[in-house]
């Protein structure tokens, strides 16, 4: 994967590394968590195409429980 460059809300780069670290590391346990997922929905026999349209659903169904 690709370095990303975290941004706050302002645009303006998340430089803290403590912060940036936590986000590596949560985005490699999503990553797998999601692979392994894949890989079971596979083997079940499931069209890959539905299994990346239902992952795509579960992202853009999760909530900001910060919102303002």
């Amino acid at each position: 994967m690709k370095e990303i460059r975290w941004e706050k809300p302002d645009g303006s780069p998340v430089s803290c590394t403590e912060k940036i670290k936590v986000l590596r590391q949560n985005l490699e346990e999503l990553r797998q968590i999601a692979q392994d997922a894949f890989e079971d929905a596979l083997l079940m026999e499931c069209r890959e195409d539905q299994i990346r349209a239902v992952f795509r659903e579960l992202i853009d169904s999760l909530e900001n429980p910060y919102q303002t």
